[in-house]
């Protein structure tokens, strides 16, 4: 029988341009699923006609968690697992996580009302950051220099969706200007490149205007991002990690990460490593 590969997207980027791309090269056929027009019966028992094997690339964390349940549910394999892409998506999930495995991370607490996370700063200490627990591109995340800041921006919590009223906190690590972030695939760390912010701004985030250069895959470097990437579940993840006093610290594993700037800085072949991961997912 014919590999069959499914591509599930809301939005095609540069990225999915590529994974298409490659996979034209290779020959292999790749159906794709716009989000937008699909719909489900969930309660029909039967199988979904889809390929056996479906990449999951939606930028919504919502839509493309529930879809990825969805088609598990009929017996389908979903890159990344349900499993995965829930835990990624949640950056409390993320941290217990990598606890549970003893992946080292920075000094994080949860609270849910403004006094308690007052209380958790002072256990933390100044300066803190506040993180939005789903999000991406660097939205929402809040330097929190000291206590009069940190009332500020709570107050305006207070006033949006219960979402943001879970206060995930996070000590304020020294580091070098720059992290780190370290592709892999399965058990393999394949491409690192060291990411650094665009002028003026203190978020190491690519979206952001933030530039990219070559990493070493260093066997510290392997040896954690590997750890944290099966600590959430497995699959194709970008691990972030920080240069700190205390050796490096994870500090997020993503989900159907844009890889287009890593595979250029560092010339690795991102998109044809997706397709074999894809082919030998396929014949298991």
């Amino acid at each position: 029988m014919p590999l069959r590969i499914g591509m599930i997207y809301d939005h095609i980027r540069p990225d999915e341009r590529m994974i298409i791309e490659a996979a034209k090269k290779r020959g292999i056929p790749i159906a794709l699923y716009d989000a937008d027009k699909m719909f489900f019966n969930i309660t029909d028992p039967e199988r979904l006609e889809t390929e056996p094997i479906m990449l999951q690339r939606s930028i919504s964390y919502f839509r493309g968690l529930h879809i990825t349940a969805l088609l598990e549910s009929k017996g389908v394999k979903v890159v990344n697992s349900y499993k995965a892409s829930s835990i990624c998506g949640n950056k409390a999930l993320t941290s217990i996580a990598l606890a549970k495995a003893s992946v080292p991370t920075p000094t994080t607490y949860l609270a849910f009302t403004e006094s308690a996370a007052l209380e958790a700063l002072e256990k933390i200490g100044f300066p803190a950051i506040l993180k939005p627990v789903i999000g991406s591109w660097g939205r929402l995340i809040a330097p929190l220099k000291d206590v009069d800041s940190a009332k500020a921006i709570f107050e305006t919590r207070e006033y949006m969706f219960p979402l943001y009223q879970v206060y995930y906190l996070q000590e304020m690590v020294d580091r070098p200007s720059r992290d780190i972030r370290c592709f892999v695939i399965e058990d393999q760390a394949i491409a690192a490149i060291y990411r650094y912010p665009a002028p003026g701004d203190w978020k190491t985030n690519i979206a952001r205007g933030g530039r990219a250069e070559p990493c070493k895959i260093t066997p510290e470097i392997e040896e954690l991002s590997v750890k944290a990437a099966k600590a959430v579940g497995g699959g194709v993840l970008g691990v972030d990690m920080m240069e700190s006093p205390r050796g490096l610290l994870v500090h997020e594993v993503n989900n159907t990460t844009e890889f287009k700037t890593t595979a250029e800085a560092t010339g690795v072949d991102i998109p044809d490593k997706i397709i074999d991961y894809l082919i030998a997912m396929s014949r298991r």
